[in-house]
């Protein structure tokens, strides 16, 4: 039943129900692709900021470790999350103020209707390593390309500026969060995709040396 409704409301405009009232199909995808790099990170050279710290001999290895993530992330854990919601129909409800559930507010209502018992501890945990993560993760992203661009003395107010931040994103409305998330990400996107053009080839190298020796050693 919930692959039913997935597939008979992608491009349907009751695909609008849950939190996009009056939306098109275009804004339809266009909400589920921003959202979906929000959560992996594709495309936005984030993630190499991180795998650049590891201590190994075998670029192309850590690569492919890296490329494992959004499968993880987007195939696993967000679809498991999406079948959960769909299943349990909350996303056509209203919360006790009269407005549409969205976001934390749905998956903890989703998965109560599922598990009574342990599905709001389930989500909370949830969010609480996830928000945990993400501070720390992109606080390291931040503070590699402050020292990078400006020298180490721009760490230090760096990282008061992101403290900062964090108070003044905590008491903004939901949507303009997403709204300035969407248009960060986008402008580090840009970039990042320009450098993947050009840098394709020495990757392609990269990957088929890695290989070829990956394969002389096993034959």
């Amino acid at each position: 039943t919930t692959f039913l409704y997935i597939f008979r409301d992608a491009f349907h405009p009751s695909a609008a129900a849950g939190g996009f009232a009056g939306a098109a199909v275009a804004q339809t995808i266009r909400y589920g692709v921003a959202r979906g790099i929000f959560s992996n990170e594709s495309g936005l050279g984030s993630a190499p900021i991180a795998h650049a710290a590891a201590r190994t001999n075998e670029p192309v290895r850590e690569g492919l470790v890296a490329m494992m993530e959004p499968f993880i992330d987007t195939i696993m854990i967000c679809s498991m999350t999406a079948f959960v919601v769909v299943s349990s129909g909350m996303w056509t409800q209203v919360g006790p103020t009269g407005e549409q559930l969205t976001g934390a507010q749905l998956t903890a209502a989703a998965f109560s209707r599922h598990f009574p018992e342990f599905g709001n501890i389930v989500v909370s945990m949830g969010l609480l390593l996830f928000t945990f993560s993400t501070l720390v993760s992109w606080s390291y992203y931040g503070d590699r390309c402050a020292d990078y661009l400006f020298g180490p003395r721009a760490v230090v107010p760096y990282r008061i500026i992101f403290c900062l931040i964090i108070l003044v994103g905590a008491n903004l409305e939901l949507k303009l969060v997403w709204t300035f998330s969407d248009i960060a990400n986008g402008l580090m996107a840009l970039p990042n995709l320009v450098a993947l053009l050009f840098l394709g080839g020495a990757v392609r190298a990269d990957v088929r040396d890695y290989f070829s020796r990956k394969h002389k050693r096993y034959w």
